[in-house]
């Protein structure tokens, strides 16, 4: 049974624990908001994450999202993180955001995919085997497109290795969505923080990376006339965890 309900919405300051060095907000620590806000709609709707996994042994996860950025908040702004589910499809259930500043400008736009996971098994379940009600709220597309549809643009080259630890680590027992956004901003040096401002990102979480797992990341700056980025990670067992594409723009010089 599906039900129309309201969206949820959450203020936040940004605090200096959440911006980079030139005092915007890091995309890492959106993507926490993100998190955050959704947890604590699908907690009201009495689909949180506590409740799937006592009653059924599942859980939700995210598997691809978009985020177009018109700019970024900066130290000490405050925003509003408003979020809604969309109807569920037969595998996944698709959940936009907005993020708007104090004059209720909107900044950011996002769309994502998630999928309820069996925390046994790790296999995705059909909704219909989860006897529960999936509420939507019936609003326009904050994005319309279909996640997931990039690919490599050349040969990626290798940006760096590491190894994923437990700091890393979320409730689910592998690599939280938040941090695979800091290892695609790590694939970019310094100078070129300074020199361009993010767009957009759009990241597919294609296979979990657990404690221990050594990935290689690679970068192809084929298309950058063009203002684009492929990064990729692949484990040691030669098995990809994630693709992204991430669009960006010079900043320009005082």
């Amino acid at each position: 049974m599906m039900e129309p309900v309201p969206s949820m919405e959450k203020r936040y300051q940004i605090r200096p624990g959440d911006v980079d060095f030139q005092k915007k907000l890091k995309l890492s620590a959106l993507f926490n908001y993100f998190q955050d806000v959704a947890n604590l709609h699908v907690e009201s709707l009495g689909i949180g994450i506590e409740r799937l996994i006592q009653d059924f042994g599942v859980t939700w996860v995210l598997t691809r999202i978009r985020v177009d950025m018109e700019r970024m908040p900066l130290l000490g702004e405050e925003i509003v993180v408003e979020t809604w589910p969309q109807l569920p499809k037969r595998m996944e259930f698709d959940r936009d955001f907005l993020v708007r500043d104090a004059s209720n400008h909107v900044l950011v736009r996002a769309t994502s995919n998630w999928v309820i996971m069996d925390i046994r098994t790790r296999e995705v379940k059909k909704p219909e085997t989860i006897p529960i009600h999936y509420p939507f709220t019936p609003r326009e597309r904050t994005i319309d497109c279909r996640l997931g549809r990039f690919k490599a643009f050349g040969t990626p080259e290798i940006a760096y290795d590491k190894v994923i630890g437990y700091s890393e680590i979320d409730l689910n027992e592998h690599l939280n969505n938040s941090r695979y956004i800091d290892i695609v901003m790590d694939c970019f040096s310094l100078e070129e923080h300074r020199q361009f401002s993010f767009k957009s990102l759009e990241i597919s979480y294609l296979n979990e990376s657990l404690p221990g797992d050594r990935l290689t990341l690679y970068r192809d700056a084929t298309a950058l006339r063009d203002g684009l980025f492929y990064i990729e990670g692949i484990n040691q067992n030669a098995i990809r965890s994630f693709k992204a594409l991430v669009s960006v723009r010079p900043i320009s010089q005082p």
